[in-house]
């Protein structure tokens, strides 16, 4: 086996190892409301989302298209810059997770690919123009629709409903929000596991596998779809509290229209290519479903820091993309890669062990907190 084709299987294990901090990361896109309402139970919630993700990876590659070839020019990347941009990625997913911050993996991804680019190949690598109609724009309206949409769908549901007794109200819309979370979750699955495999896509046609005109390949679209399905599975449950907990007190209802909107507004950025941010829209949909109902709190603060987030994501993974790939570059060769390989997943399991000491988890994802952002046990219950 060549140094090229390590390297290349170093890269693709970079892109399913970022699959799969996608998948744990975002199961809170879906299922966080579900489980703050108890219309599902954690575990079910994320194994049936994890499946609907699996299902939904499938259903379209034209976000894979966007990602394998509309930001960045593929004739210009080599595969040490791809590896850099996936690091810069899979750091701030890790990063964000550990805090309980929903930040876009989407968002975490094109930011490290952009900056391995622009250090690597200069700015005439990029296409500034696409980036800016593609991922920018969208990634300021989409939360701005998605506040918009649920704030209304949540205003009609109760004044629509205002005359059913709230025992019947809630549990007609607890079975409903099993619906409108699965098709969260398959939408996420439409978007989310096609930038992955963009982004494997690209390794290829900068490894002269495949041509630059070239369909996504199957075992790519399986590798990933499995891949973001069993990140899925584990739960990223320290930013499912987050949504579920921190933002606003979700009551059936709410959780049914902010899923509805958050669905709506998913399919339709797949069906068009846009590599959208399901964080953006999902955490938009749930202060809109917060806005929406009468007296209900939204905690603007912890939306703020949230957003504070949002603007570091692109040029925090920017940096770390470009940091990565001087890193790498310096060392040289597939060397250099293995080098910080090594290093990034001996920082990875650091960053896991640390969490486990204060953990969040399926049996105590819905208790009581203090709405920080920072790692901190959930308030337990006074002793009788």
């Amino acid at each position: 086996m060549d140094a090229n084709t390590v390297l290349l299987c170093v890269v693709v294990a970079s892109a399913l190892a970022f699959d799969f901090t996608n998948g744990f990361h975002d199961t809170a896109n879906a299922m966080a409301t579900s489980i703050a309402t108890g219309a599902l139970r954690p575990r079910i919630a994320v194994a049936l989302s994890a499946v609907l993700n699996f299902l939904g990876a499938f259903l379209s590659l034209k976000v894979a298209a966007t990602i394998a070839t509309g930001i960045v020019d593929s004739g210009a990347i080599t595969l040490t810059v791809v590896f850099a941009g996936l690091l810069g990625g899979l750091a701030w997913n890790l990063l964000t997770w550990y805090f309980g911050i929903p930040s876009s993996s989407s968002h975490a991804l094109i930011g490290g690919v952009v900056g391995a680019t622009l250090i690597a190949a200069g700015s005439s690598a990029v296409k500034g123009q696409a980036i800016v109609s593609k991922v920018l724009v969208p990634a300021v309206l989409a939360p701005v629709f998605a506040i918009v949409v649920a704030t209304v769908g949540t205003y009609l549901v109760y004044r629509i409903t205002a005359n059913v007794p709230d025992r019947v109200r809630g549990r007609g819309f607890r079975l409903g929000q099993i619906g409108s979370a699965s098709l969260v979750s398959l939408a996420h699955g439409t978007n989310d596991a096609q930038k992955t495999m963009g982004v494997i896509t690209l390794a290829l046609v900068a490894n002269h596998t495949i041509t630059t005109d070239a369909g996504t390949p199957l075992w790519v679209v399986v590798a990933c779809a499995l891949t973001i399905a069993a990140g899925t599975y584990i739960g990223g449950w320290r930013v499912i509290r987050t949504l579920g907990k921190g933002l606003t007190e979700i009551e059936t209802p709410q959780g049914f229209a902010a899923e509805g909107s958050s669905a709506a507004v998913i399919f339709a950025a797949s069906h068009f290519g846009l590599p959208l941010s399901t964080t953006h829209v999902c955490s938009g949909s749930i202060m809109g479903a917060g806005i929406g109902r009468r007296l209900a709190e939204v905690r603007w603060g912890l939306a703020g820091r949230m957003v504070l987030a949002w603007l570091f994501t692109l040029p925090a993974a920017a940096l770390t993309g470009a940091v990565v790939w001087k890193g790498a570059d310096a060392i040289g060769g597939a060397g250099g890669v293995a080098v910080v390989f090594a290093l990034a997943a001996v920082l990875s399991g650091a960053l896991f062990l640390a969490a486990r000491r204060e953990p969040v988890t399926h049996a105590n994802v819905n208790a009581e907190w203090s709405g920080r952002l920072v790692p901190s046990a959930p308030v337990k219950e006074p002793a009788a």
